[in-house]
Formats: C-alpha cells, sequence, structure tokens
C-alpha cells in the first residue's frame, strides 16, 4: 500500500543542508533559499520520495514529526525542552488511560506531548490563566490533532484544581504556591513534576513540598550534547543547549500513619 500525501496534509520538507519546513499540500507555493515549491506537486507524492524545487534544487517528502512540530510552532513562551520533555514522562509514569494535570499549559508543547501519552482512553487538563496563551495553546493542538485528548481550562490555578488525577505537571513562575492544591489533585501514590529555571526557586519548592504528603523527592538537571554526523569528521557541535531547567519529582502519599 502506498503511504502519500493527501490534500491538506501537513508535509516536512527537508534539504539535504539540513533545513526543513513544515506546509500544508494545497494550491499554494512556498518560497525557501533553494527555490519555490508548488504545494499541489505534493498531492499524491509517496512520504519518502524527491522532488524538486522550481532551481531544481533537491528536497524530501517527510511527515513531521512532533519534535519538528516543537521548534516550528507557533509560541510565545519557553518550551520545555525535547532533552526534558521525555524523561518528565517517563518519571511522572504517564500512560494510556492516565488523568493528567498540566497546569501553566503556555504554548501546549508539554501539554501536547502528554496529550501523546495518555491515548484515547486518557485525559489531559490543561489549565491557563492568560487568554492569549489559552488561544495559542488551542492553536497548536488542533494543529497536532490532540485537542479531542484535552480539556482545555481559561483559569487561575490558585482557585484549586478540579479533578483527581495520576498526576501533575508544575510549570509556572511560583510553584511552591500550589504544592498543597496539588497535594489535594493527587490521587494516592500520584506523580507531581515541577519545573524550575534557577535554584532558590527549587529551594522554595523543597520547602514547600516538605510541609505536604510527598515522599520519594528527586531533583534532576539534564545535559545533552548533539554531533555532526560526518563520519570522517565526527565530533560535538560547538554549541550546545545546556542547562534548561531543574526538574523536581514527588510522590503522594500519606506521611503520618492513622490511627486505627
Amino acid at each position: 500500500m502506498r503511504d502519500v500525501v493527501e490534500y491538506g496534509h501537513r508535509v516536512l520538507l527537508a534539504f539535504e543542508d539540513g533545513s526543513h519546513f513544515i506546509v500544508s499540500a494545497g494550491e499554494d507555493s512556498f518560497g525557501t533559499h533553494k527555490g519555490v515549491i508548488d504545494l499541489s506537486k505534493l498531492i499524491g507524492a509517496e512520504y519518502g520520495s524527491a522532488l524538486e524545487t522550481a532551481k531544481g534544487e533537491v528536497f524530501f517528502v517527510m511527515r513531521p514529526r512532533f519534535v519538528d512540530d516543537l521548534f516550528k510552532m507557533k509560541r510565545r513562551t519557553q518550551i520545555v525542552y525535547p532533552k526534558d520533555m521525555a524523561f518528565i514522562i517517563f518519571m511522572m509514569d504517564v500512560k494510556e488511560g492516565d488523568l493528567v494535570i498540566d497546569a501553566g499549559v503556555g504554548s501546549a508543547a508539554m501539554c501536547g506531548a502528554l496529550a501523546r501519552s495518555v491515548g484515547n482512553m486518557g485525559r489531559v487538563f490543561a489549565y491557563e490563566r492568560r487568554k492569549d496563551f489559552y488561544d495559542i495553546a488551542k492553536s497548536n493542538l488542533e494543529k497536532w490533532g490532540l485537542l479531542d485528548r484535552v480539556e482545555l481550562k481559561l483559569k487561575d490555578i490558585s482557585e484549586g484544581f478540579d479533578e483527581k488525577v495520576n498526576a501533575i505537571f508544575l510549570d509556572v513562575p511560583d510553584p511552591w504556591n500550589y504544592i498543597s492544591n496539588c497535594s489535594k489533585a493527587l490521587l494516592g501514590s500520584g506523580n507531581l513534576a515541577i519545573v524550575c529555571p534557577t535554584t532558590n526557586q527549587v529551594q522554595k519548592v523543597i520547602e514547600a513540598i516538605e510541609s505536604e504528603n510527598f515522599i520519594m523527592v528527586e531533583i534532576w538537571e539534564s545535559l545533552f550534547r548533539k554531533y555532526k554526523p560526518v563520519s570522517e569528521r565526527l565530533r560535538p557541535f560547538d554549541r550546545m543547549v545546556a542547562h534548561t531547567a531543574y526538574m523536581i519529582f514527588a510522590r503522594k502519599a500519606e506521611k503520618r500513619r492513622k490511627e486505627i
């Protein structure tokens, strides 16, 4: 069976120099540094095939990966980097059918990753207090085909959460102020993940966590280095994305034994 581009499909155009663009197959044209591309010519092309621009430059017709979407998406906020994102999802143990809260949805990068993880049987409850961020998040989730797994809420989390869930991802400027609300919303043994850019913020979070019903507290930072894919000159890239965020994890448990 041939896997071909259809009208309206989102397509990744990849050039041999490493540049790439995401477009929608249709009747328009798209200008690149390698020449103009007639987007109608994409329709019927097989994914993985090679086509040419008006200048005769070769490009490849590919499906966009979620990571491609993240770096090309419309956004007004800093996003959780993929190097942190995957680790956070594993540490939160998010899986098919889970109920998850994303507090501080921003541009919806992490929300989209969570929605992919909970599957069709799960649900992400995404809280955002700013209408402009809410609108961007909704647009991105629609573009990725994930909005049906997300319940977007234009609500300040200081008012508390409406659900009981398996896991909570907290990405706000002052997360220490909402640890109690997270504790109330998490089911027993549920997982909490928080990201902070600075150590003084981490200290405040840990102080707040210590006063609530959480155990198994961990703090992580990930450093990730990319290499140049040239066989005769294999070496790291000269620059790297080093520190992005501190990741704090904890699990909901009753610390004090109840009297029987």
